[in-house]
């Protein structure tokens, strides 16, 4: 079993995306210095690593090249972008699991 997958990636996305989020919050709501510096880099090294790791899962076919990309180039700006493509791949995938067809809507 390989340890890449679909689903830990995005389950990283979306931590990714909440480590964004508290550095948006902090940053918009003048938050201390040093609480934001550490949000910084886990955002920084959060985007590498995901960047990474999406591309090793291009090469092992287990994300589509579109989705890493999303994740690669959006993701250092804007993370939710690649937590988006998550959601949407994977309701493309699996349309059956979608929550409209389950009537969750």
């Amino acid at each position: 079993m390989s340890l890449i997958t679909f689903r830990r990636l995005k389950i990283l996305s979306f931590c990714h995306s909440a480590i964004y989020l508290g550095l948006l919050v902090l940053w918009l709501g003048h938050g201390p210095e040093d609480v934001k510096t550490v949000f910084g880099w886990a955002h920084g090294i959060g985007w590498i690593v995901m960047s990474l790791l999406c591309i090793l899962a291009v090469r092992l076919r287990v994300i589509p090249l579109p989705l890493a990309v999303l994740v690669a180039v959006v993701g250092g700006i804007g993370p939710f972008a690649g937590t988006a493509g998550f959601v949407i791949e994977e309701r493309r995938m699996h349309p059956a699991d979608a929550p409209a067809e389950r009537g969750m809507v």
